[in-house]
């Protein structure tokens, strides 16, 4: 019986961040107020290697796609759209939010980022990031290869010895 060779790639470069603000609920009736990080962002893809490259993926087109995910929510106020404690509810160019039915913020549209997650945790940012590169790289829009990737890691970091890391086996 032969060994399945697997190679891994990681990405984690400096301009691989995004600032951005946001709070989280806590259990019970516990909401922190509004603040910020400066994150820091690494992507690790697994699989075997293109027949004819000999690499899992090009680090340029990984890199690429990193920073452009990345550059979406980089200086936004991240808002969670999937937490039953928080309302997010647009108005023209202007996103109000409500926490436990009371008015806390209004924003500017533009300043948003509505995200699918439940809590603007690390943990729930590394998850959404993943979720982002699994499908663009999974639709071919990361310029074509003949490798199936075999699982994909990202890591968030919001502040120097902070950080979460999702891991998706695909």
């Amino acid at each position: 019986m032969s060994a399945r060779k697997e190679f891994k790639v990681s990405v984690s470069k400096d301009n691989l961040v995004f600032a951005a603000a946001h709070f989280i609920t806590f259990a019970g009736h516990r909401c922190e107020t509004l603040h910020g990080h400066n994150y820091r962002t690494r992507v690790i893809v697994e699989g075997g290697l293109d027949p004819e490259a000999h690499y899992v993926l090009d680090f340029a087109e990984l890199k690429h796609l990193m920073k452009r995910l990345t550059d979406k929510i980089d200086h936004k106020v991240l808002l969670p759209l999937q937490n039953p404690k928080i309302q997010v509810r647009e108005e023209g160019d202007s996103v109000a939010v409500a926490v436990a039915g009371r008015p806390r913020y209004v924003f500017p549209r533009g300043d948003c980022a509505l995200l699918p997650i439940p809590n603007t945790t690390v943990e729930m940012l590394a998850q959404y990031l993943a979720g982002r590169v699994c499908r663009e790289l999974s639709g071919g829009a990361w310029g074509g290869g003949t490798v199936a990737l075999r699982a994909i890691e990202v890591e968030v970091e919001e502040n120097f010895g902070q950080s979460a890391t999702y891991r998706e086996s695909l």
